[in-house]
């Protein structure tokens, strides 16, 4: 393995600017981008595009074509080194004559893993490890389901619009709209990124919400919604249920709810899936059933719950400029009041504007 070389910072951080432009079209594999150096100077980059296309070294190097020879390639994800939809990376890079490779974080995928050692026999300088916390952040659910705890349950992203003193709702819990269109475009975008978008039965009774992916970002496969709904009594006229034809939806039952409403939902076309008490225990329901993440949206009692029950691995908190005092709807009105040095600390990843309104995106330690 190399020493530090001056440079590779930039040139990895250029490859992570790459990488999100597959979002929502890689899964189940990991949004990857490289970028081919030679002499100081950038001779191809590349990301991958959708899952089944080239990866993003391949993209690359075609991009690079002779210029690769001798060149240092800067990848998101270590290389491939297994015959999937695609040839493995590594020999690619072997191939094109690259001089030495560096990677930012090691690939988790059994199947997958083994491309730096692959190199490294072929006589390739590498090194791993550079800005290997972004890389990992900007495939979190990736990361997530290659570990023992994404075994058991989805990657929980929670999203939060927040009028500036933390409530997502006024005194009358009416249904009006707190951040602004840019900040909506966001969320569709994001809702892009998972495998299911999900609210409580509260939400969906409130806002019938459609839970659609609309936008510029159109996902290659749309993602599921999913109801919270123990006693199922999500309306067979709501959106939900009646577009479960067009894109599927999901509700989230006890046992104790109603096998008549059961057969009434399933006839629209909405699929019922039974859980345990307790959100683990749900969370667990909706692995099994194949969602490796999920995108919720709210409200303020499936929220408080998640964070309650520590199970949110993302955070993307939208707050508008204004304030709701104290009797709006708060979220974290049912979370315990820990010591300050006991409360658990959230990492930020990133902070945004969109029009008047900010995002913060947090991570869980």
């Amino acid at each position: 393995m190399s020493g530090v070389l001056l440079g590779d910072g930039e040139w990895m951080r250029r490859a992570l600017e790459l990488a999100p432009r597959g979002w929502g079209h890689t899964a189940p594999n990991p949004m990857v981008g490289a970028v081919i150096v030679n002499d100081g100077r950038v001779v191809g980059e590349g990301w991958h595009t959708e899952y089944g296309a080239p990866h993003a070294e391949v993209e690359a190097l075609r991009q690079a074509g002779e210029a690769a020879r001798g060149a240092t390639a800067y990848v998101t994800l270590e290389p491939c080194a297994h015959h999937g939809k695609t040839p493995p990376c590594t020999d690619a890079l072997i191939a094109a004559g690259v001089r030495r490779v560096v990677f930012a974080a090691s690939d988790p995928n059994p199947k997958a893993r083994g491309g730096g050692d692959v190199l490294h026999a072929a006589g390739i300088e590498v090194r791993s490890g550079v800005e290997v916390q972004a890389a990992r952040d900007q495939n979190a659910v990736f990361f997530h389901a290659h570990s023992p705890e994404g075994e058991r349950r989805p990657f929980v992203a929670l999203k939060l619009a927040l009028s500036a003193d933390a409530k997502i709702g006024d005194r009358d819990r009416r249904s009006v709209w707190i951040t602004g269109e840019e900040a909506r475009a966001e969320t569709h975008r994001l809702r892009a990124g998972f495998e299911a978008v999900a609210v409580g039965i509260g939400t969906a009774l409130a806002d019938d919400p459609q839970l659609t992916v609309r936008g510029e970002t159109i996902p290659r496969i749309p993602p599921a919604r999913v109801v919270f709904d123990r006693g199922l009594r999500l309306p067979v006229e709501s959106k939900l249920a009646r577009s479960a034809g067009e894109v599927p939806v999901v509700a989230v039952a006890g046992a104790e709810a109603s096998a008549e409403r059961e057969r009434a939902l399933e006839a629209a076309g909405v699929q019922v899936l039974r859980a345990s008490e307790g959100v683990e225990q749900t969370l667990e329901t909706l692995r099994e059933a194949g969602f490796r993440s999920m995108f919720v949206e709210g409200g303020a009692e499936i929220a408080g719950a998640l964070l309650a029950a520590g199970v949110v691995d993302r955070l993307y908190l939208f707050y508008a400029p204004l304030f709701l005092g104290p009797r709006g709807l708060d979220p974290f009105a049912a979370l315990e009041s820990p010591p300050i040095a006991e409360a658990r600390r959230w990492r930020r990843i990133a902070t945004q504007a969109f029009g008047a309104d900010t995002l913060v995106t947090l991570a869980r330690e």
